[in-house]
């Protein structure tokens, strides 16, 4: 039997499948550019003997749809699937689940209503979430169908942590709060953590920053989320790809006046033309990192702005948590760059940690120990794995496995 886990952008389709009982990954794709004039596919699987191979695709894809179609190919083509009834569950990554959902739960005509409810909340993912949902159960009627919330990690947050300084009519009438988001990959990282430190995650405090082109730090005490930078949209916090993090809001204000700029234009610019992008032009850190290191004045303003933005959050949520046990890097810059790492706890030796520059320069596919002798926590890298979580989840809300880690 397999777990089908599905992840449905506005214009993609990822998705993995996993065998059980192990969860071994029996095949990994993406459908990009779906409802373009020409669309992309591939799908990397394992042949019978263990070799490593890749199915790629040049088509057009109308819609989600004739997306789930060609992955349904590609699986078949592949040898790692044949028919539905192989299927155990189907797991569905929802972004935001508002305060309705802190569990995965099974889908239903109701958790279906519920999520289109949300999706004023996060109307760029909710509405292609919902869509793969809906394609899938047409597919798969009779399977159990599981959607996982990003924002349900973060609902422990006590009300002190997740209300804003907004008359309170806009939370009790708008649901105006925060939520948080990428809380399968805070969970499951911290978890990896707790397990390779061989100590039980309730004894612990971590913070836990995952960092790619979207960017959140979670500040974690006994296994539940106390805070988090994101806010009640991805826009607030650190500094992202092309997303701004924290800034005065008054700005938005002063640009309408000022130079004329719509909702929609402040819209697009705060969330598509800032962060690493607004300042130097490129949101790729590799490059970043590369062009600073050749003496780019904007690229070194870039790298040297996300890092302190980075460190001033690690110190504020060691003063939230009052102690801190370990920090955890992961995502595609927190996992691979170390120049980043290093910068970021520079200066942090006062609170200590302690990041031992050997160590921090070497790479490895599994957790990776980067603090220095005598550092007062652990600092960890932590490669996270969202889609192996979601089908942790599934499982567990199906009742495949009682306990898992």
């Amino acid at each position: 039997m397999k777990i089908l886990v599905l992840n449905s952008g506005s214009s993609s389709l990822k998705f993995q499948l996993f065998t059980l009982p192990g969860l071994a990954v029996a095949a990994s794709g993406l459908v990009e550019e779906i409802g373009e004039a020409r669309g992309a596919a591939h799908l990397d699987f394992m042949d019978g003997n263990g070799n490593e191979k890749t199915l790629k695709y040049s088509r057009q894809v109308l819609d989600h749809r004739q997306a789930i179609r060609l992955m349904g190919e590609m699986l078949q083509e592949s040898g790692c699937f044949s028919d539905i009834s192989e299927l155990a569950a189907i797991g569905h990554r929802v972004v935001h689940g508002g305060e309705k959902f802190s569990e995965p739960v099974k889908i239903d005509e109701a958790v279906i209503d519920a999520i289109e409810r949300l999706a004023p909340l996060a109307p760029l993912h909710n509405p292609a979430n919902l869509t793969g949902i809906r394609v899938a159960m047409e597919h798969a009627p009779d399977i159990p169908q599981v959607a996982v919330f990003d924002t349900a990690f973060h609902q422990t947050m006590p009300e002190h942590a997740y209300l804003y300084a907004l008359p309170y009519e806009c939370y009790s009438r708008n649901h105006v709060r925060r939520y948080g988001f990428h809380g399968t990959s805070h969970s499951y990282v911290a978890r990896r953590a707790a397990d390779h430190l061989g100590r039980p995650i309730d004894e612990l405090n971590i913070i836990t920053l995952h960092l790619g082109n979207g960017a959140s730090a979670a500040a974690i005490s006994g296994g539940k989320c106390i805070d988090t930078s994101m806010g009640m949209t991805p826009l607030e916090g650190l500094i992202m790809g092309t997303r701004s993090g924290d800034f005065d809001p008054a700005i938005l204000f002063y640009l309408s006046r000022e130079a004329g700029m719509d909702i929609d234009a402040l819209d697009r610019m705060v969330n598509r033309q800032s962060g690493l992008k607004g300042i130097c032009g490129e949101n790729d850190m590799r490059a970043i990192t590369k062009s600073a290191q050749e003496g780019d004045a904007r690229a070194r303003l870039a790298l040297d702005m996300f890092c302190y933005r980075l460190k001033k959050y690690i110190g504020a949520y060691v003063a939230a948590l009052g102690s801190i046990d370990c920090v955890v890097f992961t995502g595609g810059i927190g996992e691979n760059a170390a120049l980043v790492r290093q910068k970021a706890c520079e200066g942090l030796e006062a609170i200590g940690i302690r990041v031992d520059g050997e160590k921090n320069n070497t790479h490895r596919k599994d957790i990776l120990e980067i603090h220095a002798r005598g550092s007062a926590c652990a600092i960890l890298v932590v490669p996270t794995d969202e889609e192996l979580e979601i089908a942790r989840q599934t499982m567990r809300v199906c009742g495949m496995r009682r306990e898992y880690s």
